[in-house]
């Protein structure tokens, strides 16, 4: 993939949202990814159903939106500079699809926490259709 963004892929872009800069890697191969941080440091991260996103059906591929979910929902685990958060379990519950072409978002937030070991409760949607439910737990780590 390039690390040129295409004209769709700027252009029609919701207010207040800025591109990841992810140039490397495997947030790289399915992005772009995007992000919005409200006055209040919440924040919400989206992506558009592009061509690489989708599945047989012209829909978001179920592994893409798990993906999603995981960069989504372990975001709010705010561990800051000097660490690291990475993934035990992830679940997530699919109760609607998103097209070809639809602005996906999604947010968690922490419902608990035991040490370095975090709980997420988190939600993925397109519009005003909820995509997918689900809880995550982060474990933070150090970075060497």
């Amino acid at each position: 993939m390039s690390d040129d963004l295409t004209e769709n892929q700027t252009s029609d872009i919701p207010d207040g949202f800025t591109v990841l800069p992810w140039h490397r890697g495997f947030g790289r191969q399915v992005g772009p990814l995007y992000e919005k941080i409200h006055d209040d440091g919440t924040y919400i991260r989206a992506f558009r159903v592009e061509e690489h996103h989708t599945n047989g059906m012209n829909n978001a591929h179920g592994g893409m939106l798990m993906t999603f979910a995981d960069m989504a929902w372990g975001h709010v685990v705010d561990a800051g500079p000097d660490h690291w958060w990475v993934t035990i379990r992830l679940v997530c519950d699919f109760l609607s699809g998103a097209n070809h072409g639809d602005w996906v978002e999604g947010t968690g937030e922490i419902v608990g926490r035991q040490g370095d070991i975090y709980t997420v409760r988190g939600r993925i949607w397109a519009g005003e259709r909820t995509l997918m439910t689900g809880t995550g737990t982060f474990k933070v780590l150090r970075r060497s």
